[in-house]
């Protein structure tokens, strides 16, 4: 995408990888209530167990709402997630890079303390932590070009 890249055009990227994430939410739902057991990989792939599944749903509820509302004002060209802020974009730059290389680091210690389950095993969370970092890099990304000289 070049600098001077419409909203619009990154709100497509950006729906896509909120449906990614909403993908995730619901197959590790219909797990949890049973109805997806036959073709979905069993509760234990879905989710590291740090945080329990009572308090995980609503949170990953919270992030939907959030990341549709993201979407929502880059699709409309207007709101308050598409008004360039130079310090947002610091800011989203700084934790998304932090996420993402965190969730780098966590699939690599995996892989090698279970070798066994190369490439994809119990890597369903950390993947679709790596969706929720690009997301959180590319909104930084936009705000950080747009408050550029000639941005």
């Amino acid at each position: 995408m070049s600098l001077q890249e419409p909203p619009r055009r990154l709100a497509i990227v950006l729906w896509i990888l909120l449906f990614l994430f909403v993908l995730r939410v619901a197959g590790q739902l219909l797990v949890a209530l049973g109805w997806g057991s036959a073709f979905l990989p069993p509760m234990e792939e879905w989710s590291s167990g740090l945080v329990p599944y009572p308090l995980l749903l609503p949170a990953q509820i919270l992030i939907v709402l959030l990341y549709g509302k993201v979407c929502l004002d880059f699709t409309r060209g207007r709101g308050f997630f598409v008004s360039p802020r130079r310090s947002l974009g610091s800011c989203l730059l700084i934790f998304g890079s932090i996420y993402l290389a965190a969730m780098l680091a966590r699939y690599v210690v995996r892989m090698s303390l279970y070798p066994s389950e190369r490439w994809t095993g119990g890597s369903i969370p950390i993947f679709l932590h790596w969706v929720l970092a690009t997301f959180i890099l590319l909104v930084g990304s936009y705000h950080r070009r747009r408050t550029l000289p000639g941005g």
